[in-house]
C-alpha cells in the first residue's frame, strides 16, 4: 500500500495568497490555481480584471507542475522540434502546458501538488509562481 502527501486545502489557499500578494506588488491581476499531486484542481482565484480566457491556462499550469514533476518553462525548452519531448504539449488531451508559471509543489521530497499562474507574460507568471512558492513556504515552515 502506497501513502501519498497532499497539500490540505488550508495550505493551497496559503499558495493563493503568496501569489496574490506578489500580483498586487506587480499591479498584474493573476489567475491562480493549485491541483494535488494528481494535477486535480483543489483551489482557483481570479482576481479582479484576471483575464478569464487565462482561466484554464492557470490550471493547465498547475497541473503541469504536479504531474510532470518539472516547471513548465522547462518543458518550454524541451518542447522545440528535433528534440525528444516535442509534441508533449498536445498530450493529456491538450492540459500539457509548456508556457512559464507552472511548478510542482514539493514537501519532504514529495511532490505534493501544483501551483499554476496565468495573466502576465510567461516571464511574469512564473515570477508570482515562484513567488507562491516562497511564500508557502515561509509561512508553512516545510522544506522543499
Amino acid at each position: 500500500m502506497l501513502t501519498i502527501k497532499r497539500l490540505s486545502l488550508t495550505e493551497a489557499k496559503v499558495l493563493i495568497q503568496g501569489a496574490t500578494q506578489k500580483s498586487l506588488e506587480m499591479n498584474i491581476p493573476m489567475c491562480i490555481a493549485v491541483t494535488d499531486e494528481s494535477g486535480h484542481l483543489m483551489a482557483f482565484d481570479r482576481m479582479d480584471g484576471g483575464k478569464v480566457s487565462s482561466t484554464p491556462i492557470a490550471i493547465d499550469k498547475a497541473f503541469t507542475g504536479a504531474v510532470a514533476r518539472k516547471g513548465t518553462h522547462v518543458y518550454n525548452e524541451l518542447c522545440q522540434p528535433g528534440k525528444s519531448t516535442f509534441g508533449i504539449h498536445i498530450t493529456n488531451g491538450g492540459h500539457f502546458s509548456i508556457i512559464g508559471g507552472g511548478f510542482p509543489v514539493t514537501v519532504d521530497g514529495h511532490i505534493v501538488g501544483g501551483v499554476g499562474i496565468s495573466s502576465g507574460t510567461a516571464a511574469e507568471d512564473q515570477v508570482v509562481a515562484e513567488a507562491a512558492l516562497v511564500y508557502f513556504y515561509e509561512k508553512t515552515g516545510f522544506k522543499a
